[in-house]
């Protein structure tokens, strides 16, 4: 992880293969977000550090380096919390990783060869905090899209925090804390189902106890990890791979029944019924260690 800083700016230096405007336009693919905002190429977001929440612009500069500014006299005086704040951008922007072999794989693959060029420089971008990951795929379970962000949205305006600045609230994700103390009831406004609602504080309370946690599922192997996401009871198969894709960033998670992967194939294909199981393995078997980028590039064809 490689940063410095600049009088009351964070530094990043961005690794090839990374385009910010494929990310931006990934990001603002949804306008009822609620986690973030762009606008004029600058994202202005809240990064919470535990208990410290850092109000950030993030934009790029013309020497290709990502530039974290502190907003509402939010910057923490801890370099070790501004560090876990370059920690979390790394998360969330996949800036670890080395995607020459994805991008050499891509340029001769028949599915991927298309989205790989189109949507160069698009990370798989992350979802850092476990139980805001585990949420949303919840929250996203057999619904379509902008259902699941209304949803999330009414979710994080009921029980999340806020920074306000300049007349705007820029939103933290409700803490598993607080919704561990909750009953199904309490989350009834939402328009989810009741079962969803106690999914979720059924996730919630099973963190606030100790038995889930992201560094927990670090320490496995993949098997291993999607084994224990998915005996969580409201987290079937993909759910658990959404999650090891998007937080714990394992390249082999491969949602294979998602319905938007399932499409883009269809389309890509020019195909008149959707692609079976069988076909989908046959398809992916290139893509192997590369399954959650492709899907990533894969979806991204359909917004």
């Amino acid at each position: 992880m490689i940063w410095h800083e600049n009088n009351d700016e964070m530094v990043i230096p961005l690794p090839n293969h990374f385009d910010m405007n494929a990310n931006l336009n990934y990001l603002l693919r949804e306008k009822n977000e609620c986690m973030y905002e762009v606008e004029n190429d600058v994202i202005t977001k809240v990064i919470a550090i535990g208990e410290i929440r850092s109000l950030v612009q993030i934009s790029v500069s013309q020497h290709n380096q990502m530039i974290v500014q502190f907003l509402n006299d939010s910057r923490p005086n801890d370099k070790r919390i501004r560090q876990q704040i370059v920690k979390y951008i790394y998360e969330w922007f996949d800036l670890e990783n080395d995607l020459t072999p994805f991008y050499d794989m891509a340029t001769t693959d028949p599915l991927l060869e298309m989205p790989a060029r189109k949507f160069y420089g698009l990370r798989v971008v992350g979802i850092p905090h476990l139980f805001e990951a585990l949420c949303w795929g919840v929250l996203g379970q057999q619904i379509n899209l902008a259902f699941a962000y209304s949803l999330k949205k009414q979710f994080v305006e009921s029980f999340g925090d806020f920074i306000e600045w300049k007349g705007k609230k820029y939103w933290v994700f409700p803490t598993y804390e607080h919704i561990a103390q909750l009953t199904p009831s309490d989350l009834a406004d939402i328009k989810m189902t009741a079962k969803k609602s106690e999914y979720i504080i059924g996730i919630a309370k099973l963190m606030a106890n100790g038995t889930l946690s992201k560094e927990k599922l670090q320490t496995m192997n993949f098997k291993d990890a999607e084994k224990s996401l998915i005996q969580i009871r409201g987290i079937g198969p993909w759910t658990a791979n959404y999650v090891l894709m998007r937080c714990l960033r394992f390249q082999t998670a491969f949602p294979i029944d998602d319905v938007g992967l399932i499409n883009s194939i269809k389309v890509l294909r020019n195909m008149t019924q959707k692609p079976t199981k069988d076909e989908i393995l046959e398809l992916s078997a290139p893509w192997k260690n590369w399954e959650s980028y492709a899907t990533f590039y894969l979806w991204r064809v359909l917004y």
